[in-house]
């Protein structure tokens, strides 16, 4: 099947020319980034690549592009109006974050970057006393690699809650375009932010023992979202076999298996695309793609 009979595959999907596809992995080091970055060159055309691993984004180590546009993202964070506050202290029992303390009588105190951006203080306050503010959270950078748009999220330094910047790189997925998700590592708050209202999520791993703990753990969350997934073993000619039994017991396809070769390494410690330096992985990629397509088909 040629490259654009696959487009024609993905655009029958219930009707939408959309799909959204996670790269994810149960820990880091996996080649979940390798994955996402390839997967996008292969397809090249009508494709987006968002960049969620927002504490460290890399893909443009493998897709140098210059940057076309930036933007702050901020989020919203509880102000006190000082005049009009009398010290109830509904806005700290509201707040489950411990975001703000009530000092009775004297003074109120906000801790922006405990804060969830519920709104809830603002809601309950009986004097509107507690008002919009903001704070930062990063910053979200747009450029292209040859026909492939690229979206960045870049967390600020100190901020500890990825997960508001990872849904605003998120809202910049274009309905008429693949979107690839280079999800971040591990199965906490980030990843599952990353993961939820995709179309498939493709879990890579490594099959050794480490590997195969964080594998499981990534399997649970992907379940608990009720999302299609499949499996890619990286490095597959090393460790041992066990990967692959817990996959047949899961039932979980194998979707393609990376083998530890130097010519491959040699291209990743170079930053260079393996679909770009070794033709024959460009049709695995474009075949990794179709095998997605059929596997969503299917479970619509």
């Amino acid at each position: 099947m040629k490259l654009a009979a696959c487009r024609q595959t993905q655009q029958n999907l219930n009707g939408n020319p959309s799909m959204i596809i996670s790269i994810a992995s149960g820990k880091g080091g996996t080649g979940k980034t390798t994955v996402a970055t390839n997967l996008a060159a292969a397809l090249n055309e009508n494709v987006q690549l968002l960049d969620c691993d927002v504490e460290e984004p890399n893909a443009f180590l493998f897709m140098p592009s210059q940057t076309t546009s930036q933007k702050s993202v901020t989020t919203a964070v509880p102000e006190i109006d000082r005049d009009k506050c009398n010290y109830c202290g509904k806005c700290e029992e509201i707040c489950q974050f411990k975001a703000i303390a009530v000092l009775k009588g004297t003074a109120v105190m906000v801790f922006p970057e405990l804060c969830h951006s519920c709104g809830g203080c603002m809601e309950v306050c009986p004097e509107g006393a507690v008002q919009e503010g903001t704070r930062e959270l990063g910053t979200i950078e747009n450029g292209r690699y040859n026909d492939v748009e690229l979206v960045f999220g870049r967390l600020r330094v100190g901020e500890a809650m990825s997960p508001p910047l990872i849904k605003k790189v998120k809202t910049l997925a274009q309905p008429a375009k693949i979107t690839i998700i280079d999800a971040p590592p591990g199965t906490s708050c980030p990843v599952i932010e990353a993961m939820k209202g995709t179309d498939f999520v493709v879990l890579v791993t490594e099959p050794t023992p480490f590997g195969l703990h964080d594998l499981k753990l990534a399997v649970g969350a992907v379940q608990m979202l009720n999302i299609p997934h499949g499996l890619i073993i990286n490095r597959s000619d090393l460790g041992d076999d066990n990967v692959k039994r817990y996959a047949a017991e899961m039932g979980i396809p194998i979707l393609l298996e990376i083998p530890f070769e130097k010519r491959i390494a040699e291209v990743y410690a170079g930053g260079k695309l393996i679909v770009e330096a070794i033709p024959e992985y460009k049709q695995k990629f474009e075949q990794l793609f179709r095998r997605i397509s059929d596997i969503v088909n299917t479970a619509n």
